[in-house]
């Protein structure tokens, strides 16, 4: 299985351009019409991907990101990439993640902080509930 994204370039582009971008690193893109995401009026070109060649996915993304630089005027104004499967996610036997053993980050589990409110109306608020709060549990 490859690394399956898609990206949407700014603009329709033309048979020459599409070949710079094959020639560039994109030989495994699909290229079709769509239109822009934000205004569905200004028609764009869609690149699918499934790289089978990249070692990873990060690395798939930038070589197509890097390709598009070589086109002149265009740019990309959205990337898709679809959820990975629960089977590529799932737990490894020694507590890491299946990704993990490949050499790929999993998944960090972090906590909740929470902010200090800059001064003003909620931070006296704030400040007179822990208070309030400290003086009940006395």
């Amino acid at each position: 299985m490859g690394h399956k994204f898609s990206l949407v370039l700014s603009r329709e582009i033309t048979d020459e351009e599409s070949a710079i971008l094959r020639e560039a690193g994109c030989a495994c893109a699909t290229f079709g019409p769509d239109s822009l995401p934000t205004d569905a009026s200004v028609p764009v070109t869609k690149m699918d991907f499934d790289d089978t060649e990249s070692p990873s996915l990060a690395e798939a993304i930038e070589s197509a990101l890097e390709a598009v630089k070589k086109v002149p005027d265009l740019s990309v104004p959205g990337l898709t990439v679809p959820a990975v499967p629960a089977a590529d996610s799932a737990e490894a036997p020694d507590g890491g993640s299946a990704a993990q053993e490949h050499g790929e980050p999993g998944v960090l589990v972090g906590e909740v902080v929470e902010e200090e409110q800059a001064p003003g109306k909620g931070a006296a608020k704030a400040t007179a509930a822990k208070a309030g709060a400290a003086a009940e549990s006395d």
